[in-house]
C-alpha cells in the first residue's frame, strides 16, 4: 500500500503550471494528462489518502472500497476507458473480470439474472418475458442510439467557450431526444409491463434516480457500460490512485494530502492560485477543481465579485441521495464461503419510485433497495495480501434529515444514541443479507456502518450524497456543467462535468485536460 505525502508549507515557494484540488479520479487523469504535456502539476487532497472513491479503507486483515464496485469494458483492450487507464498508468493498471452474470435483479417472487454479453443479455430478457420481444429489441437498440447522441453533447463542453455557444444548438439536439424524457416515460411506451420495466431498471441504484425521476440518458449509459462484462481492478481500487500518480510522479508533479484548501484566490476575473486553509497562498495560472459544483461555486469562491451570479447556477441543480454502506468483514475465504463477484440488487417490490417515497416516511421504512457487493470474490490478488477472510458491502438509501441531530459532533466520536440509530440500522440491512446470503451468517467477525455523515466528513459532500448532483433531465440542460467556467484559468473536471461512474469521471478528466490545453487529447490516446 503506498503512503501519501502530507501538505507543507514549503509548497507555496515552488512553481506549478496547474493546481488541481480534489484527487478523485476527475482530479488525477486531468494531473496525469496534464503532467505528460510537460505541466508540473500540484494535486491537493483534504483527506488523508488519495484517490476520492477510489480510495479503500482497512480494519484490521479487512479492506474495502468506499465507491468502486465494479466497471465496464476495460477487460477489452481497444476501449475507450481501457484505453485512457493505460495511458495514464503506464499500463500499470490491471483488471480482474467478473463473472457472465455481473448482476441478479431480485424481487420478493423471484429473481433476474444480468448476463454477458449483450446478445446473451437480450435473449435472457426475452427468456424472462416472452410476450415482450418486440419492446426489449427495441430497448436494446434505444441504449446505442442514445451512445451516438451523446458524443456530439460531450464534444461541445470541450470546446472554446464561444464556439461551443455557436455549436450548443446543433451538437445537442438528437441528445435531448432522450435526455430529456425519464426513464418510466420512455419506457412506457415501448411496453405496459410493469415487471418488465421494474427488472430493466433495476440497476437505477448506480446513478440514484428511480425511473420517474431519472433522465433516460443516464439509465442508457448505465444499463449498456456492463452489457459485455464487468471487472474490478486487481489489488483493489486504491490500485488506481496508486497507479496514476505513479506517473505523475515520474513527470514532476506532486500529490500531498491533509491539504485543505480555503479558497481559490480570483483577481481580475482570472485564477491566480488557492489559499490553503493553514493560510499559505499557493500561486499558479491554471486551478482545477475537483470537489463538485456545490463545493467550488458554495465554498471555494465566497470572496470572488462574480460569485453571485456563478452562484445561481446551483438553483438549477438538486444533490443525489445520501446512502448508507455495511462493510462486513467474514474470518472465511469468498471460496470457502460461496462468494461469487455477482451483486446482488434486492427490492421490496417492482415499482422503484414507490419504494422510494414509502422509505422517504422514515428510517423505520423498509429499504428500497439493498445492494450487496463482494470485493473481495471480485478481486484476483485479495488472497495474496488477506488470506484467510473476505468482505462484503451492502449499500442502501438514506436521508440527510434523518442524521442532522448529530452535525456537529465529531468523527469517531459521536453520541451513543448515534451508535444505537446505527446498531439498529445494522441489524435490519444483516437480516436482508443473510436471508439471501445464509452460508455466511456464522463466520461475520466486523461490521462497520458509514452514514451519510461519515460522507459529509471524509468526502467534505455537505449532505452526504453520493453522486454529485443528480442525473434528472433538468441536469442535461445545465450547459454550465462543463470543464469552462466564468473565471478565466478556473476549470471544473469530475462526475458533475459528465456523468455519474469511474468511466465518467475519467473521461470528465480527458475533457478538462483538452480545454485546459485546447487540444483534442482523443487523438492522442
Amino acid at each position: 500500500m503506498k503512503s501519501w505525502n502530507k501538505y507543507s508549507s514549503s509548497l507555496a515557494d515552488e512553481v506549478f503550471d496547474t493546481i488541481i484540488i480534489g484527487s478523485g479520479i476527475g482530479g488525477l487523469c486531468s494531473a496525469a494528462l496534464l503532467a505528460l504535456h510537460g505541466k508540473r502539476v500540484l494535486v491537493l487532497e483534504k483527506h488523508f489518502k488519495i484517490g476520492g472513491w477510489t480510495h479503500t479503507f482497512r480494519r484490521g486483515k479487512y479492506e474495502w472500497d468506499v465507491g468502486i464496485h465494479y466497471i465496464g469494458e476495460v477487460h477489452k483492450k481497444h476501449s475507450f476507458a481501457r484505453r485512457i487507464f493505460d495511458h495514464i498508468t503506464n499500463g500499470q493498471l490491471q483488471w480482474s473480470k467478473m463473472d457472465d452474470n455481473y448482476d441478479r435483479i431480485i424481487f420478493p417472487d423471484r429473481s433476474y439474472d444480468f448476463v454477458a454479453p449483450r446478445e446473451r443479455f437480450k435473449e435472457d430478457l426475452i427468456n424472462y418475458f416472452p410476450q415482450e420481444e418486440a419492446a426489449i429489441v427495441t430497448y436494446m437498440d434505444l441504449l446505442y442510439e442514445v451512445a451516438l447522441a451523446a458524443r456530439p453533447y460531450f464534444m461541445n463542453k470541450v470546446m472554446p467557450r464561444w464556439l461551443g455557444t455557436l455549436t450548443y444548438p446543433f451538437m445537442n439536439r438528437k441528445f435531448y431526444k432522450y435526455s430529456d424524457r425519464t426513464t418510466y416515460d420512455m419506457i412506457t411506451e415501448l411496453t405496459s409491463n410493469e415487471q418488465l420495466l421494474g427488472v430493466l431498471t433495476g440497476q437505477w441504484g448506480d446513478h440514484g434516480l428511480p425511473p420517474r425521476k431519472s433522465s433516460f440518458a443516464m439509465h442508457a449509459f448505465v444499463a449498456r457500460h456492463y452489457l459485455d462484462g464487468a471487472n474490478y481492478p486487481t489489488g483493489s481500487s486504491r490500485r488506481i490512485a496508486e497507479t496514476v500518480s505513479d506517473l505523475i510522479e515520474a513527470h514532476g508533479g506532486k500529490l500531498v494530502v491533509k491539504a485543505g484548501v480555503e479558497e481559490i484566490l480570483v483577481k481580475n476575473d482570472r485564477a491566480m492560485g488557492v489559499r490553503m486553509e493553514s493560510g499559505e497562498e499557493l500561486i499558479a495560472p491554471i486551478v482545477i477543481s475537483n470537489v463538485g459544483v456545490v463545493n467550488t461555486f458554495d465554498r471555494l469562491l465566497q470572496e470572488y465579485p462574480g460569485r453571485n451570479s456563478m452562484h445561481q447556477y446551483l438553483d438549477n441543480v438538486v444533490p443525489t441521495a445520501s446512502y448508507i454502506c455495511l462493510h462486513l468483514g467474514f474470518k472465511r475465504s469468498a471460496q470457502d464461503l460461496g462468494f461469487g463477484t455477482t451483486n446482488l440488487w434486492i427490492y421490496p417490490g417492482y415499482d422503484h419510485d414507490q419504494n422510494v417515497a414509502q422509505a422517504s416516511i422514515g428510517p423505520d421504512k423498509e429499504f428500497p433497495v439493498v445492494y450487496v457487493s463482494f470485493p473481495s470474490a471480485k478481486d484476483e490478488a485479495w488472497d495474496k495480501e488477506h488470506e484467510g477472510c473476505a468482505t462484503m458491502e451492502a449499500i442502501t438509501m438514506a436521508h440527510w434529515d434523518w442524521y442532522t441531530d448529530w452535525q456537529g459532533q465529531p468523527w469517531k466520536n459521536r453520541d451513543e444514541d448515534y451508535e444505537a440509530f446505527k446498531r439498529k440500522l445494522t441489524d435490519r440491512i444483516l437480516d436482508i443479507v443473510f436471508k439471501h446470503v445464509p452460508q455466511a451468517k456464522e463466520h461475520l467477525e466486523h461490521a462497520e456502518l458509514s452514514t451519510p455523515l461519515t460522507v459529509n466528513d471524509l468526502a467534505n459532500y455537505s449532505l452526504g450524497e453520493m453522486y454529485g448532483v443528480e442525473h434528472s433531465p433538468q441536469r442535461f440542460r445545465q450547459r454550465w456543467l462543463q470543464p469552462h467556467t466564468d473565471v478565466k484559468g478556473l476549470y471544473l473536471t469530475g462526475q458533475d462535468v459528465a456523468t455519474v461512474g469511474l468511466s465518467s469521471a475519467l473521461f470528465s478528466g480527458l475533457m478538462t485536460a483538452s480545454a485546459v490545453l485546447k487540444k483534442n487529447l482523443l487523438n492522442s490516446i
